[in-house]
């Protein structure tokens, strides 16, 4: 699929995932970050929206270690990434 497209339901992904929290941080990572990612870099991030989000939650928040396969680049500036509130 073309990148823009891949890329616009990811976002919407990220903004549409259950809880409140994981809503506000994963999409407004997204809105920050998701432009500048390669495709393989997209296709990680992919894996981890896959992801219960009570389970990513806890990878983020440093609860619980993450497994091998999603601890890696995009997890890692997942964790790094700091949510600020939208300006009212």
């Amino acid at each position: 699929e073309a990148l823009d497209v891949r890329r616009k339901r990811l976002l919407f992904r990220s903004w549409h995932r259950g809880t409140k929290e994981t809503d506000l941080l994963l999409g407004s990572f997204a809105e920050r970050h998701l432009a500048g990612m390669s495709d393989a870099q997209l296709e990680r991030y992919e894996a981890l929206l896959e992801e219960n989000d009570a389970v990513l939650f806890d990878w983020i928040t440093g609860r619980a270690p993450p497994p091998a396969e999603h601890d890696g680049e995009v997890l890692r500036l997942l964790i790094g990434f700091r949510y600020r509130p939208r300006p009212a």
